[in-house]
């Protein structure tokens, strides 16, 4: 093995905007060139396609349905032989537990991006198969069970009988468009932005309703489409509030607008690891978000970046409180670039690898 590279397969459902398919699409492209062979397998179409990929091979299986996939992805690992396939989003880890029965040599690990016991009663699923509990059947036919937080990795233990040795916890890295602004920005008026789908697991209307006790002025950035997009922008408007928010479906200038506010608003009932919140951090933007499962604890620092709130009230108190404080950019990134910048987490992907061949 020291004298070849390491072949790593990752699987995605798609290259569409979303958290999963960015984190996998970066990892892929800035493993160790010298240590890793990497191959970006996207079960969807090419014209999906929201994210730049130069630095990694990329093959598109051009499938409507990750359930028409696996046959071809069963060629392709009996034909390429990788000897790590690192899939993401839980139908296309419930598929490649199935393709693991078939390929004993290779090392199969699972990237989970939710707290699934908490989204389930939040978000249910409605895929005809839910009621079979694949996720608790086919996961345990990987070898490692990836977590982004430690809410993520409890989840997986107590909820779905993971065994604790084939749990790995590795968050998510801050990307390289995301440093820190210069200054605090000066604003006529407050800026606030949201970054995330317009489905009911982000909460934009806890957001809305927090804001309906705001005292003062304000412009509120909602970047990001989704199936709730016209019923939260109609609840905006029925609140009297459509003249202070901009709604913009989607943007490749996402570190721009968070560079721009004064804070950024998060109303999630349950995350992964929120990219958009490390990234605003990341960006010296201070935070808002309600106390929720899926890492936000990791990442937010009570006073320090941002605070975690219990409920609307307290969230209007905040706002407030953060927009008194200015707190200053460059300490706010330091906060989470300690932590989550793309060289530690890179590192810890490697590390991972190196160590899964070893076992």
């Amino acid at each position: 093995m020291s004298r070849k590279k390491i072949k790593v397969l990752f699987v995605i459902p798609s290259l569409r905007a979303g958290g999963a398919e960015r984190v996998m699409s970066y990892v892929s492209q800035n493993l160790n060139p010298n240590l890793f062979d990497t191959t970006l397998l996207v079960i969807g179409h090419r014209k999906d396609t929201s994210y730049t990929l130069d630095r990694t091979n990329v093959v598109f299986l051009k499938k409507n349905r990750v359930l028409f996939s696996f046959l071809p992805i069963f060629f392709f690992l009996k034909k390429h032989q990788p000897h790590i396939v690192i899939s993401a989003i839980g139908h296309v880890n419930a598929l490649m537990g199935l393709e693991s029965i078939f390929f004993r040599r290779i090392i199969f690990v699972g990237r989970e991006v939710n707290v699934i016991s908490v989204l389930s009663k939040i978000q249910p699923s409605k895929k005809w198969y839910a009621f079979l509990n694949l996720t608790k059947h086919t996961y345990k036919l990987l070898d490692i069970i990836l977590c982004q937080s430690r809410d993520m990795a409890d989840d997986m233990r107590i909820n779905f009988d993971v065994p604790l040795e084939k749990i790995r916890i590795v968050n998510n890295p801050i990307s390289d468009e995301f440093y820190p602004k210069e200054e605090y920005p000066i604003n006529l008026v407050p800026k606030f932005v949201t970054v995330g789908s317009l489905v009911e697991r982000k909460g934009h209307k806890r957001i809305l309703n927090a804001l309906l006790n705001y005292d003062g002025a304000y412009e509120y950035m909602i970047i990001g489409n989704g199936s709730m997009a016209d019923e939260i922008l109609d609840y905006a408007a029925e609140k009297g509030m459509k003249e202070n928010i901009t709604h913009i479906p989607f943007t490749k200038n996402v570190a721009d607008y968070l560079k721009k506010a004064d804070v950024f608003l998060q109303g999630s009932f349950v995350e992964g690891f929120p990219n958009a919140l490390l990234e605003s951090c990341a960006t010296g933007t201070p935070v808002i978000a309600f106390k929720a499962k899926g890492g936000i604890n990791e990442i937010v620092e009570n006073g320090i970046n941002g605070y975690i709130v219990e409920n609307e009230m307290e969230f209007t108190d905040k706002l407030s409180l953060l927009l008194s404080k200015k707190l200053n950019p460059k300490q706010v990134s330091f906060t989470v670039f300690q932590k989550f910048s793309s060289s530690k987490i890179l590192k810890q992907y490697e590390t991972l690898f190196l160590e899964a061949l070893q076992q």
